[in-house]
């Protein structure tokens, strides 16, 4: 019977591909990414030819790369980018720098001419951002700082694509240096990116705000494609990355009121096109070539994969890094990545690269990312990569009236009231020391990290009244407030806030209720002034409250109007000032006798 219409057949193969062997590959506890490689190693042309082109595969399937570092830039605030600026310049660099070298040494040393083993190195120095966000996100990692320093060195490796793909050119057979055409390309390539830079900041904002105002929900998802294929298509035109314009237009509109709109709309095509992705790698993989050659093959990724850790190791020790996390930074950047594919193939085409040599190191690149998930795994089992959990228990199957997520400072103290009065609680922390040093005291303490879903119900949180977030860092807390209030929305989740525009955050982000850590010591603190200066203590209570009237006022006009609004709340009418009256001669006398009697133990004080 003839049929009419699309074939569904593909379509079908690849979705039943995926879902079946993530789903038992994140059962074995082996991650999703490997489960992808091994769908598309088993259906691609060296497996059961369902698919015979995985390059037409990968070429739609890059779009999932490019949203998925859109989604990361829309977490990266410019301040927090400046803060990374070390990392991403300085070890970055350094890293890129170091493991180059180390493996060109390696490449030269088995014999292969030096410009193929610099363009070897090179492209296995650029490690699997797609690869590496996945599985940082599938830790938790993603918010953490280990998490954020791995992921600006991630950007600095992104970023030497340009100047490689620059070298090739230089670099090729025959090829002769044209300043002009070179200036012109980088003139280019700034223009892209100035161009990007102006659109985000004057005309992203006013689209989204008439957007929301005509109420159109399907608008909205098609502007947020518009956002992410368009900055990658400036990008790309610039001659540069398209994952970088992603992310950079993340980035501008990091601190818009639409982020998590944005991200929301973002999310189900990026989770697909990044599973397509993966499933396109491993259909990339030639056996043939690998069962022919499997000894260089295996040289291959031996060799570079334990040069590139070692690399990786030495440069985070030499900068100051611990141990711990030096070791987990060797693991997590142990692979080459997607951009090596396109290195080797644009050195393929100047002749560079034979068609052999090539497709040789393609495929020590695939079995490189397909093994990154072991090595992954195998990290915590490496000697100083994790601290020792012995009599530490991991929180599953718990439950209590009020979890509390972070054990520091602030949690140690807002958990005494509700102790005292008997209330059931589960507290959990992911920092093992202070789970012991908690031990000591009485606390009953379980690891978890509250950034993670599947570790919020082995807590009950489903079940709970309420969770007290009580984490030190900014985004990890909103992040577990989001969650939270997505999946448990009939519980309470009260948040500590960082600071004045945290606060906005977690409000946005559906706290019921958030505190600023240091508000209402500041409130005390101001208090006891007034006390020591003179005033009536009755007096000095209502100053005080009228303080916290006018904030909390001016907080809700920030909360429609955006941050700043209300300043002339800062500055409300004040009783007159006590006049000052200067001290007598005799008490001045006493004060300086005073003063060089305790001299000495106020400079002990001070040390």
């Amino acid at each position: 019977m003839e049929t009419h219409g699309i074939n569904l057949g593909p379509v079908v193969a690849l979705l039943a591909a995926g879902v079946i062997a993530v789903a038992v590959f994140r059962r074995l506890g082996l991650g999703s990414v490997l489960g992808y490689l091994a769908a598309g190693v088993a259906i691609g042309p060296f497996g059961l030819k369902l698919f015979t082109d995985p390059g037409a595969i990968l070429h739609v399937a890059e779009l999932g790369v490019v949203m998925f570092l859109f989604v990361i830039g829309l977490e990266m605030q410019p301040s927090r980018l400046w803060s990374l600026r070390k990392q991403i310049f300085g070890v970055g660099a350094a890293q890129v720098l170091a493991c180059g070298a180390l493996l060109t040494t390696v490449g030269v040393l088995v014999k292969l001419p030096p410009r193929v083993a610099f363009f070897a190195a090179m492209g296995f120095v650029l490690s699997s951002t797609a690869i590496v966000a996945q599985i940082l996100n599938e830790r938790g990692d993603t918010s953490t700082p280990q998490g954020q320093r791995v992921f600006s060195i991630l950007l600095m490796e992104d970023l030497a694509i340009v100047p490689l793909l620059a070298l090739v050119a230089v670099l090729a057979p025959g090829a002769t240096t044209d300043g002009a055409t070179r200036w012109r390309e980088v003139g280019i390539g700034f223009a892209a990116v100035i161009v990007l830079v102006a659109a985000g900041r004057y005309l992203l904002n006013p689209m989204f705000r008439l957007l929301s105002m005509a109420n159109a929900r399907e608008a909205m998802t098609a502007a947020a494609l518009l956002v992410v294929l368009g900055a990658a298509l400036v990008m790309q035109v610039g001659g540069l990355s398209m994952a970088m314009g992603a992310f950079l237009a993340g980035v501008l509109l990091s601190e818009s009121t639409f982020r998590h709109q944005l991200e929301a709309d973002i999310e189900p095509f990026r989770g697909l096109l990044l599973g397509l992705f993966f499933l396109g790698v491993g259909m990339s993989l030639d056996l043939s070539l690998v069962i022919a050659d499997y000894q260089t093959v295996l040289f291959g990724v031996l060799a570079f994969m334990t040069t590139k850790s070692l690399g990786v190791y030495t440069i985070a020790r030499l900068t100051k890094t611990e141990e711990r996390e030096a070791v987990y930074r060797g693991a997590m950047l142990t692979q080459g990545g997607e951009f090596a594919f396109v290195l080797y193939a644009a050195a393929a085409a100047v002749g560079i690269f034979s068609p052999r040599i090539a497709a040789t190191f393609t495929a020590v690149v695939i079995l490189s990312m397909a093994l990154t998930p072991f090595v992954v795994a195998a990290e915590r089992w490496l000697p100083g990569a994790e601290a020792s959990m012995d009599g530490i228990e991991r929180a599953e199957g718990l439950r209590g009236r009020v979890l509390i997520i972070g054990f520091g400072r602030f949690g140690q103290v807002m958990s005494q009231g509700l102790l005292a009065r008997g209330v059931d609680v589960t507290i959990i922390d992911t920092d093992i020391e202070m789970i012991r040093a908690a031990a000591n005291f009485g606390f009953k303490v379980y690891y978890g990290d509250g950034t993670r879903l599947d570790v919020l119900y082995a807590c009950g949180a489903a079940t709970s009244e309420a969770i007290a977030v009580c984490v030190e860092n900014r985004a990890a807390a909103t992040k577990i407030v989001e969650i939270a209030k997505a999946e448990f929305p009939l519980v309470r989740v009260w948040a500590r806030s960082f600071d004045r525009g945290h606060s906005l955050e977690l409000v946005n982000a559906g706290a019921d209720f958030q505190v600023r850590e240091t508000f209402e010591s500041a409130l005390a603190f101001g208090n006891n002034a007034l006390l020591e200066l003179g005033v009536p203590s009755e007096e000095a209570a209502e100053i005080i409250e009228e303080v916290r009237r006018r904030d909390t006022e001016r907080f809700e006009l920030e909360l429609v109007e955006g941050l700043g609004a209300g300043k002339a709340l800062l500055h409300g009418n004040a009783p007159k000032p006590t006049p000052f009256t200067p001290p007598s001669r005799e008490a001045r006398a006493l004060n300086e006798e005073a003063a060089a009697a305790a001299g000495m133990s106020q400079r002990e004080d001070a040390v």
